[in-house]
């Protein structure tokens, strides 16, 4: 696998083909008998970040998923994800150190895109308070190798342009101390889907699904990952396994098993 500041964007078509997973909110509905059968653990906080230039109305879906599911579901409640990370992560760390220290148990953090890169940095902050961390199509190995700067062109007609060194980003890929799972697709049009892995280690993992960038936070397959994950008891970590059942869904669990290399 090349080096991490090899990594390029993915193409322009990939990036036009984005709109496909909008089709995945559609097939929720389909996939409702299928999630209600997904697995439940101890009831716990989880609070869910959103992706760049997004709010907590992104992050619905997972959010009443996971609420469904009996857990204690938090939005990051700070309007768009839109500001320098250093403004929102010392915030954000606060909510999650309330919630622990109301519960008495560790929270569960779930980002979208860079959604994910803050869960990540709070969880190096504050591990005491941090159960696990579940990003989906988070490109903290590489937040070069993304679209960004398009992508943000062409949801708010801003025409300037985003320039990214990779050297100043490198410190977001170094391994965090909580258990980490990467959610990733080979079709993202967004970032660079090899951005977006784990390095190997004890506990961490990365799981392939089929969709696109923004399909992620509606895809069905996705969503039973988080629940597996959420299910695990605290101290008893493994890496997920689909069951049979599931397996067709997740076509090289496994087979991404670590991070480009630096």
């Amino acid at each position: 696998m090349p080096s991490r500041y090899d990594l390029k964007p993915p193409s322009r078509t990939m990036l036009a083909l984005e709109g496909r997973g909008l089709l995945d909110i559609a097939g929720l509905f389909a996939a409702a008998p299928f999630l209600a059968t997904a697995p439940r653990g101890t009831p716990h906080a989880v609070m869910v970040l959103p992706g760049l230039g997004a709010d907590d109305r992104s992050t619905i879906a997972i959010r009443r998923f996971t609420s469904m599911l009996g857990y204690d579901v938090h939005g990051w409640g700070r309007g768009r994800n839109i500001r320098a990370a250093r403004t929102d992560l010392p915030a954000i760390a606060r909510q999650v150190e309330d919630l622990h220290v109301r519960s008495r148990l560790p929270v569960s953090l779930i980002g979208w895109s860079r959604g994910g890169m803050m869960a990540r940095e709070v969880a190096r902050e504050i591990p005491h308070a941090v159960r696990l961390v579940i990003t989906l199509g988070s490109p903290f190995n590489a937040p070069h190798a993304s679209n960004v700067g398009a992508f943000w062109q062409a949801i708010t007609g801003d025409k300037g342009t985003v320039a990214i060194d990779p050297s100043r980003f490198a410190h977001y890929g170094r391994p965090i101390p909580v258990p980490a799972t990467a959610i990733y697709t080979r079709s993202d049009g967004v970032v660079a889907w090899q951005a977006c892995l784990e390095e190997k280690g004890p506990q961490t993992e990365n799981i392939e699904v089929r969709t696109t960038h923004l399909g992620l936070g509606f895809h069905a397959p996705a969503l039973w990952v988080i629940a597996d994950r959420l299910a695990q008891k605290i101290g008893e970590w493994k890496p997920f396994r689909p069951g049979p059942l599931v397996a067709a869904f997740f076509p090289s669990t496994g087979r991404a098993s670590s991070a480009p290399s630096g």
